[in-house]
Parts: C-alpha cells; sequence; structure tokens
C-alpha cells in the first residue's frame, strides 16, 4: 500500500510538534494528536541548544520567557556549593524559565494544519506521544511538588538549586516570582500540597536558605510521581521513539525536555535529506548518534538524584571542586546545555 506521508508523528506535545516542523519542508509529514487544552501550571527550563531548536523551527520569537544568566548551587546540610554563570559557559543564557501552556499553545499555532484525527499510513511512525508502555521503569522514593511562589525580594535571572535531605529543590525565576520544583517524600508532598499556605511557606524557607529571599505567598501547587523510564531500544521495523516515549527523566537539571528536543532535532536532520524516512540503515544510525547523549543524560540526572541525598561527603566535595576548578565548572554547564557536542 501506497503511504500517505512520509512521516507520521504521533503526539502533539512540544517533541512532537518540533520534529513535524523541522521535517515540513523536506517530507510529508502528519501529526496525529490535538491542540486540546495544556496542563494548568507545570514549568519547564529550556536551554540555550532549545532556544536554538525554536529558533530555527520559527516559534521562539512569540514566547516570552525568563533567562537565567546565574545558578547558585548548594546544598542544605553538609560542604559545598558553587556558582553556574551564562558567561563562563558562552552562552547569553543557562536556560530559560515559561510555562509548559505557553510553549504548547506556541507549537499548535503552527503546527495545526499538520495535525490530524486518525491513523494515516506512513513509511515511519514517529513515537512521540508520551511513555511507552514496555519501557523500564523505576520510582524514585520522591514526588515533585511544583508551585509558583512570590518571594520578598523580585526574582530576576539567577536560579536556585539546593540539595535538600529528601531530594534538590529548584527554585526558577519566571516573570518576577519563582517557579518551584520540589522533590521529597511522597507523603510529604502529599502534606504540603494541601497544607495552609503559612505551613508551605515557612517550610520552603526552612528548605531555600536566606538567599532568595523570604516566601510570602503561593499558588498552583501540584504534585507529580518522579520515575525513570527507559526504553529498551529506540527504534523498531519503520518505528522510532523519541522523547518521553524513549526516556522519561528525573527533572533536577532540567534535562527531560531538552533531550527529547535534541532527539526530534538530530531526527528530522537525519530524514530530511533520506530518500526513505523508514529506512532500517537510517534509523539505526540515529540510535547510534542519540545513544551517547541520551546515556549521559540518563545517568547523570539518576546520579544526581542519589547521590545528594542527605550528609553525602562526596556531593560536598564535587560542588567543591566545581566551584574551584573553572574548566570542569564550564564543561559540565555546555555538556548540561547541548548534549555531547560539549565534548572537546
Amino acid at each position: 500500500m501506497t503511504a500517505t506521508v512520509d512521516v507520521l508523528v504521533r503526539g502533539a506535545g512540544p517533541v512532537g510538534c518540533v520534529a513535524a516542523l523541522a521535517l515540513r519542508s523536506k517530507k510529508r509529514v502528519a501529526v496525529l494528536g490535538k491542540a486540546g487544552q495544556p496542563p494548568a501550571f507545570r514549568p519547564i527550563v529550556l536551554s540555550y541548544a532549545s532556544r536554538l531548536i525554536l529558533e530555527r523551527v520559527g516559534v521562539w520569537p512569540s514566547l516570552a520567557p525568563t533567562p537565567i544568566e546565574t545558578i547558585r548551587v548548594s546544598r542544605t546540610r553538609g560542604f559545598g556549593r558553587t556558582v553556574f554563570d551564562a558567561a563562563d559557559a558562552g552562552v547569553p543564557a543557562l536556560g530559560y524559565v515559561l510555562g509548559y501552556s505557553e510553549l504548547l499553545r506556541a507549537l499548535h499555532r503552527v503546527v495545526e494544519d499538520l495535525l490530524v484525527g486518525d491513523e494515516v499510513s506512513a513509511r515511519c511512525v514517529v513515537h512521540a506521544e508520551g511513555t511507552a508502555p514496555d519501557a523500564e521503569e523505576k520510582r524514585y522514593a520522591q514526588d515533585a511538588l511544583v508551585a509558583s511562589v512570590r518571594f520578598s525580594a523580585p526574582a530576576a535571572t539567577t536560579a536556585f538549586e539546593r540539595f535538600t535531605a529528601e531530594g534538590p529543590l529548584a527554585l526558577l525565576p519566571r516573570a518576577g516570582d519563582y517557579a518551584v520544583v520540589w522533590s521529597m517524600r511522597p507523603g510529604r508532598a502529599r502534606e504540603l500540597l494541601s497544607a495552609a499556605e503559612t505551613r508551605f511557606l515557612e517550610q520552603l524557607a526552612a528548605a531555600a536558605g536566606a538567599r532568595p529571599g523570604r516566601p510570602v505567598a503561593v499558588a498552583a501547587r501540584a504534585m507529580h510521581p518522579l520515575v525513570l523510564r527507559v526504553r529498551k531500544k529506540c527504534i523498531a521495523e519503520r518505528a522510532v521513539y523519541i522523547g518521553n516515549a524513549a526516556h522519561t527523566l528525573h527533572p533536577v537539571a532540567g534535562q527531560g525536555l531538552n533531550l527529547g528536543l535534541r532527539d526530534a532535532w538530530d531526527l528530522a536532520r537525519l530524514m530530511g535529506s533520506a530518500p526513505d524516512a523508514g529506512d532500517p540503515a537510517l534509523l539505526r544510525r540515529f540510535a547510534a548518534q542519540r545513544s551517547v547523549d541520551a546515556g549521559a543524560a540518563i545517568r547523570v540526572t539518576d546520579f544526581l538524584a542519589r547521590a545528594f541525598l542527605g550528609l553525602n561527603p562526596f556531593a560536598g566535595a564535587a560542588l567543591t571542586t566545581l566551584d574551584i576548578l573553572p574548566a570542569p565548572r564550564r564543561f559540565f554547564a555546555r555538556r548540561m546545555i547541548f548534549g555531547p557536542s560539549a565534548l572537546p
């Protein structure tokens, strides 16, 4: 049977939309999904590399994110701290904070003509619809509590990553407030999700330390379970898995969506010039090309989620080393931003 399109992208989330937009000038593309109502409040951090990708597919100018120029990393207990700076890393910003719904709405406006409501035949199916049912899963002993919090001092362009005894706490500047992503034991996350505002703010102040200021108001609280899911193979017969369909990561260091966007961009670059988008050799080349980036991101985020808990002296030594030595600090920052292209 003759294929209706060259590429059918299953899933109209950011990763699927970017893959379709990057391919549309060279291939016949359809996106199976719909421009539904996005989730209420879900903060995301786009790396500078993701900004470049979104610029190339024509979406970036319609976004209004808050840049992160500095990241202060510290621990609530024990020694060790460091500071990452955009200028040291050679980029205008280490990342950009916005709401998931803002990005999704911008993408849906430009991908609307590619959306289809029913399956169509294709030379290759790109799975970007979310978690693959056959992925291996590891449940972390943490849930993520997210919220929008106003502090006594308005947020500017500095983010804070604070490693607590229960898990990492990220304070991300967003339009004058902070988007909070706070990993903790599931029972405590449930309690703080519905706790009175005063109690929530007291607990946040104790965990965040004095440097960001004093939290004074909270809104849009939500809770998400934290898991690591990895599909053994990201390719199948005339099919490829990208983004969360291939790997779902812990949110520490903000790698999940950025890794997925790099998946989408690299796939489009390979497919765009190929006569057959589903050619098995092409898909094997994609899997090999992405294995270094994905494997490193999975290992780093899994390590950070576990190694910085409690009073682990290695964690303090690692942060101190990064603080003292600019070359490793620059390399780590660029690796988190660009993936393997940061390698010497």
